[in-house]
């Protein structure tokens, strides 16, 4: 999952974000139970206060497999620290760890900035994570990060991707280990491959953005009437398939006004 904007006391641009929560847990509990994570890419809530952190975790406590929650720019590190379990290996002061699977390695980044919608990964975060991928030597790695380290074609969400991508996908270039790039933050599905790394952006589990044509502005902005996506990750032998699951009628959790 990704995206979530949780608020426990109200919608956000026409969408309940408890309701389309609660339809996307409830989908993977029927369904998905089977999985051995459920992982949110970031952008928990929409404003970080902690008692919405804590309605958040009461509800996502819901779900029947292991939760593995990632930062975006909407959150508040100490809240996040504060109301969820983390793997032991997390960074001290990041949300950023790595878990093993049974064939390779699950490492979520941090990519959060505070006081900025753009990402960023400093110089301690991507030490840290150099020192995991040498670590990890022929073993396959599934990076999972919530600002995309590319422009991807989308004009209004490229201006607030993770700064300094270039150095970033350096980094990756160095370690032929890593197999696949798993991103959030932009509410869209793309699929591609950069520097030879294939990449699968999520849509959000509460609103979509709009296409990039027609043209459209933040201050013209309108979610797509678009149902929202959960995705279903499957790897074997470091092949990957992602399944997009519409878990969701658009019309669930949408007020009466906005159709």
């Amino acid at each position: 999952m990704s995206d979530l904007h949780f608020d426990h006391e109200s919608s956000l641009l026409g969408h309940d974000t408890r309701v389309r929560l609660q339809a996307a847990i409830e989908h993977i509990n029927q369904h998905h139970d089977d999985c051995q994570y459920c992982i949110i890419s970031g952008d928990l809530v929409n404003q970080g206060s902690l008692t919405t952190y804590a309605a958040l975790s009461e509800l996502l406590n819901t779900l029947k497999i292991p939760l593995l929650p990632m930062v975006g720019n909407h959150d508040n590190r100490q809240h996040v620290r504060s109301q969820f379990a983390l793997p032991d290996n997390c960074m001290n002061n990041f949300v950023q760890y790595s878990v093993p699977i049974e064939n390779g390695l699950i490492v979520c980044l941090d990519t959060l900035k505070s006081g900025a919608d753009s990402g960023e990964l400093c110089r301690e975060r991507s030490e840290w994570l150099e020192h995991v991928l040498k670590s990890a030597g022929n073993t396959p790695v599934f990076l999972f990060m919530h600002h995309p380290p590319m422009a991807l074609g989308l004009p209004m969400q490229d201006s607030d991707n993770l700064e300094q991508g270039d150095q970033f996908l350096d980094l990756l270039a160095h370690h032929n280990n890593v197999k696949h790039l798993f991103i959030g933050h932009v509410h869209r599905r793309i699929t591609g491959t950069i520097r030879g790394i294939p990449f699968a952006t999520m849509s959000s589990v509460l609103f979509q953005a709009p296409a990039p044509r027609p043209h459209w502005s933040w201050d013209s902005f309108k979610p797509a009437s678009e149902a929202p996506n959960i995705g279903a990750i499957s790897i074997r032998n470091a092949d990957v398939n992602l399944q997009y699951l519409q878990f969701c009628p658009y019309e669930t959790g949408i007020e009466t006004d906005q159709g």
